[in-house]
């Protein structure tokens, strides 16, 4: 049996294994902390029974008028949790508090181009892809990112996720 529940400071000392991951963004703790203490409500960790960390999603909220959305910051799950729904559920409950708590239009994340189990992960999960942003990840081999997009029920047409086919510049995503 595994329990979603929100995430500890304490975990952060215990996530190493989660995030091991070479597809799996990991940052600095001042970076995980102030998304705890900011959008604690959009930090979730999924358990087992044994209370060993199994993965973790972490986002915000952000935008404005029918900008204002949810946005995955991260979403990892252990490499030998894999393959058991808890992606899925952990994405579920970001878009449910997107959606009742913040009233957001739609969800976005970025993912890296290269990594089509995750693209098609959140394929199955209704999401599209919005646009490309042209070397987002950085570091030794630069990679582009898809943003990909779910409509919430504030945009029942769909609208605010139908694909740009843009190319956009990482700089240009503030003036969203």
């Amino acid at each position: 049996m595994t329990t979603l529940r929100p995430f500890h400071v304490d975990d952060l000392w215990s996530f190493n294994r989660v995030n091991l991951d070479p597809l799996t963004e990991t940052y600095h703790p001042g970076f995980y902390l102030q998304y705890l203490f900011t959008w604690p409500e959009y930090f979730t960790a999924v358990e087992s029974a044994s209370g060993t960390l199994m993965g973790y999603v972490m986002g915000k909220a952000e935008g404005r008028e029918r900008n204002w959305h949810g946005h995955v910051t991260a979403l990892t799950v252990a490499p030998e949790y894999r393959r058991l729904g808890l992606g899925k559920q952990l994405m579920a409950e970001l878009e449910d508090i997107s959606e009742h708590r913040h009233h957001g239009y739609f969800v976005d994340l970025f993912v890296r181009k290269s990594n089509q189990v995750a693209v098609d992960l959140y394929h199955r999960l209704g999401y599209e892809i919005f646009r490309t942003v042209n070397q987002y990840y950085s570091g030794e081999h630069p990679e582009d990112a898809y943003d990909m997009r779910k409509s919430l029920s504030r945009d029942p047409t769909k609208e605010l996720m139908q694909p740009s086919g843009r190319t956009v510049e990482p700089w240009e995503l503030d003036n969203d």
